[in-house]
């Protein structure tokens, strides 16, 4: 029963990620082999190269829920976008040149958000969210979402996100709904 489990939401630098990967391989697997994902073993071995990547950028933030017992239930991580990213290049129809401009300290992407379905419902999520984004100093946060992941999309429309495009975030992905949170 997890109803009267407590969760404790712990965030984390990129070599607390690394050293945590087990936990966060484990909840990405279970999370995105579900409906709408239908991530095979392939597809998880992909995010977990990048998620090396990306954990050894200096601004890299990632935060683990995890039962009193240790078990992880949900993940957040993500890191402020350069210069060069390619994020906005996926977009189906091309935003102005002032909302794609990026500089390292505007906007913070957001790669992952997941929580296990046991401890679903229960504010998880949110305390996940609101832990990553803790102390960050960027202006806004910036996502993918696919559109069938209704209970996801309803909570990041919950939280402030508006949807501001369309894009295929990887070669032969579904198209997934762009979302920016303003944060000032």
């Amino acid at each position: 029963m997890t109803q009267n489990v407590t969760i404790t939401v712990e965030g984390m630098g990129g070599p607390a990620a690394r050293q945590a990967e087990e936990a966060f391989r484990l909840v990405y697997a279970e999370v995105f082999a579900e409906p709408p994902y239908d991530e095979r073993e392939g597809d998880v071995e992909a995010t977990f190269r990048r998620f090396r990547s990306q954990s050894r950028k200096a601004t890299f933030r990632a935060a683990l829920a995890r039962t009193e017992g240790g078990e992880p239930v949900g993940i957040a991580y993500g890191y402020p976008l350069g210069a060069n990213t390619g994020w906005w290049d996926q977009l189906t129809e091309p935003v102005s040149d002032d909302m794609s401009r990026e500089d390292g300290r505007r906007t913070f992407g957001l790669m992952e958000l997941a929580v296990r379905r046991p401890w679903r419902g229960q504010g998880v999520a949110r305390r996940l969210h609101e832990t990553l984004l803790e102390g960050v100093e960027v202006q806004r946060v910036l996502l993918d979402v696919h559109p069938e992941s209704r209970a996801a999309s309803a909570a990041y429309r919950a939280w402030g996100y508006r949807k501001v495009g369309e894009a295929r975030p990887w070669e032969g992905a579904d198209l997934h709904d762009v979302m920016l949170l303003p944060l000032r």
